[in-house]
């Protein structure tokens, strides 16, 4: 019923708290679609999660941009959220708390989405179990690879892609011509 990278992300989001494979595996999944059928809630909750990997980071000026941007675009999709079985306002009062506790530099604390599908919340669950991972368990602070993955990360994949996408729209341009 929902996209199998919305359940990646929720189980990075509760399981593993990595908010950056969050990004990565939700800004694919935007991605797939034709830039104009792109749909912005996939782009707030690619922020939410950047957001909170730039508080964890307490880089409270990159984690206040993410979370009034996703803040805005989620309150607007209050119907999309509904589809994706969040609740809307426990999950705009959330990130509105989230912006507060960021804007009075209060240090990160994990976060639960207000997931009110059941089903898709055992389906998490499940995934987590099958993974080893526990659902709903705080980030590890002390792990440095998790803190600082942007940085400490194997890129060549993503490097290779880009090329090929960039490649592919100049042949594109190319042939328009």
């Amino acid at each position: 019923m929902y996209p199998k990278a919305y359940i990646e992300y929720l189980v990075h989001f509760h399981g593993d708290r990595d908010y950056f494979e969050c990004h990565e595996v939700l800004e694919e999944h935007w991605k797939e679609e034709q830039p104009k059928q792109r749909k912005a809630y996939w782009v707030g909750l690619i922020q939410m999660a950047v957001g909170l990997y730039h508080h964890r980071r307490n880089n409270w000026k990159g984690a206040l941009r993410m979370m009034t941007n996703a803040l805005a675009i989620l309150e607007k999709e209050k119907e999309a959220l509904l589809e994706l079985g969040l609740d809307p306002a426990k999950t705009a009062l959330l990130l509105r708390e989230k912006v507060k506790d960021i804007q009075n530099k209060v240090p990160y604390q994990s976060i639960q989405l207000p997931i009110s599908d059941e089903n898709l919340l055992n389906e998490c669950i499940e995934y987590c179990t099958k993974h080893q991972l526990q659902w709903g368990s705080v980030s590890n602070m002390n792990d440095e690879f998790l803190l600082h993955k942007h940085t400490r990360r194997d890129r060549s994949e993503v490097i290779i892609e880009r090329k090929k996408s960039l490649a592919l729209r100049q042949q594109k341009k190319r042939d328009e011509t």
